[in-house]
């Protein structure tokens, strides 16, 4: 029974630090334009433009494939303030 318990210990230790080293080196910084974009868009999550809601909308922009023209509720200020942020914040390589 000790002998069992010792060992769950060790092989609990050695996992905990297997993974605190894997969160460390394989760590990948967020972007946050996509949280700040969320931010200026309407925020209806109507779907009308194809994606899964707003959230979507703001991943697709912020990595590139989407177009703000899509977005049905925005109005023509706000889309052209969108696409104004994202040439001034361009996708990091």
């Amino acid at each position: 029974m000790l002998k069992a318990l010792l060992m769950m210990l060790v092989l609990g230790g050695f996992v905990g630090l297997v993974l605190g080293f894997a969160s460390k080196a394989f760590h990948v910084e967020p972007d946050h334009r996509e949280e700040e974009l969320l931010a200026m868009l309407p925020g209806y999550n109507c779907g009308g433009c194809g994606y899964p809601g707003c959230s979507g909308m703001a991943a697709a922009l912020a990595d590139g494939s989407g177009s703000i023209d899509k977005c049905k509720p925005s109005k023509a200020d706000v889309k052209a303030a969108i696409k104004q942020y994202l040439a001034d914040h361009p996708k990091e390589a």
